[in-house]
C-alpha cells in the first residue's frame, strides 16, 4: 500500500510517546503525533491466579485506555482495515466514536453490521484480517481493532438496551437452522428487515459453537446469552433441542416457511487413525469441550456431566481449539503436553493463545504425534507412543511437509484430547438427496448469493468451509441474508 493510497505521508517518526485524554484534546492530534501513541496493553489474570479458574483471562481496556487506543486510528480516506472485515464493518466511524468518549454510540455502529460485536472482540483473528491491513501498522503496531469492538460492544450490554429500528412486518416466514455465528447473523439481518425468523437447533441453548467450543476463560457465557436476548428483542423465535434431519426433516421446513438457511456447522471430529483409539480416556476436542463448556463437567459433582482427566494430558494439534482443550484441562489439575507433528510456525492458533498457553505452562512438544495409543489391562489409556517428526521442503503450495525420522518417544498420559478439526456432519445431506454437496459433506453454494441447489435454500459457516472462524461464519450469513431478503421481497 503506497502512502498516497492511505490518505496521509507517514512520517518517520518513533513510536514512543504517552498521551494523557484528560490533559490532551485527541480530536486536535495531527497524524505524526498519533503514530507516537503506543498501542495500549490490555490487563489480564496473572498465569499463576487463572490457570485455578475458568474466569476471562483477558481484563479489557478501561475507559481512558480505548480512548487513547481510538486516537491511533488515523481515519484514512482509504480505510483498508474494512476490506479485511468479513462483514465490512465501518471500522473508522466506531473507533471515531470511542475517541470522543461515546461507547455506546460506538455500539451501536457494530450492531448495524454484527449482531455479536462482543463475541468477535473476543475471538476473532483480527490481526490477520482488519488489523493485518491497518496502516498504523506499516511502521509499527496497528491499532488494536479488536480489543476496541469488544469495549463498545461491552458498552452497548452494559448499559441502556436500545434496539435497532425494525421495518414493518413483510408476512414471511424464515427458518434458520443451526444458532451458531452464521445463523445468528442471518437471524438478526432477517429480522431487522421484518421478516419472522425462527431457529432451529439440536443444543438447549443458542449460540452453537459460541457456548460449547470455547472456554469461558476466552469467551463468557454470559456474553453470549446477552447477544442472543438482543436478538430475542428483535422479534426471532427459538425452538431447541430439535435435530433437524431426525426429528425434523428439511423438507418440512420447506414446505412450512418461505426460505430456509443451513448454518449446522462442521461437527464431525476427524481422528488419528491409530491403535488404542478406543482405549477409555481418548476425547475429541469436540467432546472434552461440549462437556466443560455447555455441560459444566468443570463444576462436577454439583452439575451430573463428568470428565475425566488424568495427572498427564496429551493434546494432538496446534489450533486454536487445541490451545481451549488444553487450557482446560490444565485447570481441571493436570499437567498437560500439546504434541504438533509440525512446528510453531505451522501451528494455526492464534500469537495471543500460544502466548497464553505458554505462560500457564502448558508443554509443547514440536515435531511430535501420536502413532499409537497403549492401554492398561482395564482398557484404561496409560501411554502414549509418539514418532519424532522433521519438517521437508516447502511444496508447490509453500506448505512444509512432515516425514518420520523413526525415533519414538513414549510419553505418560492417562488422557488424549484429539483436536485436529472437524468435517460436515453428513446428517442433512443423506436425508435430503437434493442438496448437492461435495467431498466431506461440504454443502455446495452459489459464491455471490449463498444459496444451495435447493431453491429458497440457502447455506453459509462451517457447513461450506469445513472448520473455518466466527467472523467468516458471520461474513457468509450476511452474504446469505442480503439474498433472502432480495428474494423474499421479490
Amino acid at each position: 500500500m503506497s502512502e498516497a493510497e492511505a490518505g496521509f505521508a507517514l512520517p518517520d517518526i518513533p513510536a514512543v510517546a504517552d498521551v494523557d485524554p484528560a490533559t490532551t484534546d485527541l480530536a486536535s492530534l495531527k497524524a505524526s503525533q498519533r503514530m507516537k501513541i503506543p498501542r495500549q496493553a490490555m490487563a489480564c489474570q496473572e498465569p499463576e491466579a487463572r490457570t485455578r479458574n475458568f474466569r476471562e483471562v483477558a481484563l479489557g481496556f478501561s475507559a481512558e485506555q480505548a480512548r487513547i487506543e481510538a486516537a491511533r486510528c488515523l481515519q484514512c480516506k482509504t480505510p483498508h482495515c474494512v476490506e479485511g472485515c468479513p462483514v465490512g464493518i465501518d471500522i473508522p466511524a466506531f473507533i471515531k466514536q470511542i475517541e470522543a468518549g461515546r461507547p455506546q454510540e460506538a455500539g451501536r455502529i457494530l450492531k448495524a453490521y454484527s449482531p455479536l460485536p462482543s463475541v468477535c472482540g473476543r475471538v476473532c483473528p483480527q490481526e490477520k484480517q482488519c488489523e493485518a491491513r491497518c496502516v498504523v501498522g506499516v511502521r509499527g503496531e496497528p491499532v488494536a481493532i479488536g480489543r476496541l469492538e469488544r469495549f463498545a460492544g461491552d458498552a452497548l450490554l452494559d448499559g441502556e438496551t436500545l434496539l435497532p429500528d425494525v421495518a414493518p412486518p413483510t408476512g414471511k416466514r424464515v427458518a434458520v437452522v443451526g444458532a451458531g455465528p452464521a445463523g445468528l447473523t442471518v437471524a438478526g439481518e432477517l429480522a431487522r428487515k421484518g421478516h419472522k425468523v425462527t431457529v432451529f437447533d439440536a443444543f438447549p441453548k443458542p449460540g452453537g459453537v459460541l457456548l460449547y467450543g470455547i472456554p469461558e476463560f476466552r469467551l463468557p457465557n454470559a456474553i453470549v446469552d446477552a447477544e442472543v436476548r438482543a436478538l430475542q428483542g428483535l422479534g426471532v423465535g427459538f425452538v431447541m433441542n430439535t435435530l433437524v434431519g431426525r426429528a425434523l426433516s428439511l423438507a418440512e421446513l420447506r414446505k412450512d416457511y418461505d426460505a430456509v438457511f443451513l448454518g449446522t456447522g462442521a461437527g464431525l471430529p476427524k481422528m488419528l487413525g491409530i491403535p488404542g483409539e478406543d482405549l477409555k480416556g481418548v476425547y475429541t476436542a469436540n467432546e472434552f469441550l461440549t462437556r466443560v463448556n455447555l455441560m459444566r463437567a468443570d463444576r462436577f459433582p454439583d452439575h451430573g456431566t463428568p470428565v475425566t482427566v488424568g495427572k498427564h494430558v496429551i493434546v494432538v494439534g496446534c489450533g486454536n481449539t487445541a490451545m481451549d482443550a488444553a487450557r482446560c484441562a490444565k485447570r481441571l489439575g493436570a499437567e498437560v503436553t500439546v504434541a504438533y507433528r509440525r512446528s510453531v510456525a505451522e501451528s494455526t492458533a492464534r500469537r495471543e493463545e500460544l502466548e497464553h498457553a505458554m505462560e500457564e505452562g502448558i508443554i509443547f512438544r514440536w515435531l511430535h504425534t501420536p502413532i499409537e495409543l497403549i492401554g492398561d489391562e482395564r482398557g484404561w489409556l496409560r501411554e502414549a507412543s509418539c514418532a519424532v517428526m522433521e519438517l521437508t521442503e516447502p511444496g508447490p503450495d509453500g506448505r512444509r511437509g512432515v516425514r518420520d525420522t523413526g525415533e519414538r518417544l513414549v510419553l505418560p498420559c492417562e488422557t488424549i484430547i484429539i483436536a485436529l478439526g472437524c468435517a460436515v456432519n453428513p446428517l442433512l445431506p443423506r436425508t435430503e438427496s437434493g442438496l448437492r454437496t461435495l467431498r466431506g459433506g461440504v454443502v455446495v453454494v452459489d459464491e455471490a448469493t449463498g444459496e444451495t441447489s435447493l431453491p429458497g435454500v440457502y447455506a453459509g459457516g462451517d457447513v461450506i468451509t469445513g472448520g473455518a472462524t466466527v467472523i467468516l461464519a458471520m461474513g457468509q450469513g450476511h452474504r446469505a441474508a442480503e439474498a433472502m431478503h432480495a428474494r423474499l421481497m421479490a
